[in-house]
């Protein structure tokens, strides 16, 4: 099942149908849109426009997100030897997913996305499969309900919470404001882990142009979509007590980039800081 099909398709027996709100755009969906998918609606792809002409680079951030996100896994993989990933804030899947990338390297990998989307959801029943040495799984919960996440079924039978896990906010932070307490949200999270897991979490930054992101926050807020450009001091703030693994906290296209990167990218054009840190 690809392209759409999967929204036209019949909710089995034992899955309610999904109002997938198509009155107005979601996130997810604009993202996928300005990725260059096809699992988005008119209501997305006019938010989609609007953000260019706020921002014409608008396509460049999330292109180098996804980037750094297969890296990022790759990295944890092959060289830190993770085996279970918790991808909160999952978005519409983008080939290679996150169980595409650890399941390339490592079969048995267990990988558990969280979203709370109703695009999402029905997206992740009909494609997130995993390889039979692996497992993955799909929990339905907000990014702010931590303990909802964490007590969920699905993440206790796949992952074993006493062994290390890598934790992946990967561009959901800044859509989350101040008044809901990110850090505390991300430390929460932290904490649940042991010794030896690690954070990775991206992040849109005002840094080099906080005008023009100033004018696509205005759209969200227009759409009812919070929207919190930070600056590198405030991004760092997430990684309090971890230890940053090198290059550090760099725009995204200079963390460990390979032949995949967009050498040409400027940091104003891609405005994404990225960054892995590992949990003592």
């Amino acid at each position: 099942m690809s392209g759409a099909e999967w929204m036209k398709a019949k909710p089995d027996a034992t899955h309610a149908p999904i109002d997938l709100q198509t009155d107005r755009p979601h996130p997810a969906r604009v993202y996928d849109y300005l990725l260059g998918g096809k699992d988005n609606f008119p209501v997305d792809r006019a938010a989609g426009e609007a953000g260019l002409k706020a921002n014409p680079s608008s396509r460049i951030p999330p292109r180098e997100n996804r980037n750094f996100l297969r890296r990022v896994v790759d990295h944890l993989a092959a060289e830190c030897g993770v085996r279970q990933f918790l991808d909160i804030g999952t978005g519409i899947p983008t080939s290679p997913n996150v169980h595409e990338v650890a399941q390339a390297v490592a079969p048995d990998s267990r990988i558990v996305y969280v979203d709370n989307d109703p695009i999402v959801l029905a997206h992740a029943r009909a494609l997130l499969t995993s390889k039979p040495e692996g497992r993955t799984e799909y929990v339905d919960a907000d990014l702010r309900d931590v303990d909802r996440i964490l007590c969920a079924p699905q993440l206790r039978e796949a992952i074993d919470l006493d062994q290390p896990v890598a934790l992946l906010l990967i561009a959901i932070m800044h859509f989350v404001g101040d008044a809901d307490r990110p850090y505390e949200i991300v430390q929460r999270l932290v904490d649940a882990l042991p010794s030896g897991s690690y954070l990775a979490l991206s992040h849109l930054t005002g840094d080099f142009d906080a005008t023009a992101w100033e004018r696509v926050a205005a759209i969200y807020a227009k759409q009812g979509v919070t929207m919190q450009v930070r600056s590198h001091e405030e991004i760092s703030r997430f990684f309090t007590g971890l230890e940053l693994v090198e290059p550090g906290l760099p725009i995204v296209t200079k963390w460990r980039p390979d032949a995949d990167v967009n050498a040409s990218a400027t940091d104003t054009q891609v405005a994404v800081y990225g960054g892995l840190a590992r949990k003592p």
